[in-house]
């Protein structure tokens, strides 16, 4: 996945459009009770966190992209419920990779889950514009 945080991290870096963290940067969703998250990578435009703001400890803001990479010892069940954990909690947009499948998992609020493979095309155009990467790309 350093591939897909490589091509995020450049197009958003060179282009200022916001924060891109792969995770160790929690996201404090709900308190009392308090609920912090922490997204494998996340990005949050920079309309909603500005480039030079000083964040002391959690962020407080849903991320515009949410990607949750699957690991071996997690079931589909649970990526599902974490998507749309990620959405009840507002983000526009969540990426359920799927390494030993090659595959992703797109979830939008209130659209079918769609299921991307290696020819198809990444593309995020609501969150980062112009942003586009084969599928493929990301799982080198």
């Amino acid at each position: 996945m350093v591939s897909l945080v490589t091509k995020l991290g450049n197009f958003v870096g060179h282009r200022k459009l916001g924060t891109l963290v792969a995770s160790d940067s929690g996201v404090w969703l709900a308190r009392d009770p308090d609920t912090v998250r922490e997204p494998d990578v996340a990005f949050t435009s920079a309309e909603k966190i500005p480039l030079d703001a000083e964040i002391d400890g959690y962020a407080e803001v849903v991320p515009d992209l949410v990607v949750e990479i699957v690991s071996p010892s997690d079931s589909r069940r649970w990526a599902r419920d974490r998507a749309q954990m990620w959405l009840d909690y507002g983000a526009p947009l969540v990426w359920i990779v799927h390494p030993d499948t090659r595959t992703i998992d797109v979830y939008r609020p209130g659209a079918a889950t769609s299921t991307l493979h290696e020819d198809d095309s990444l593309d995020v155009h609501e969150v980062i514009t112009g942003f586009t990467c084969q599928v493929s790309a990301i799982f080198v």
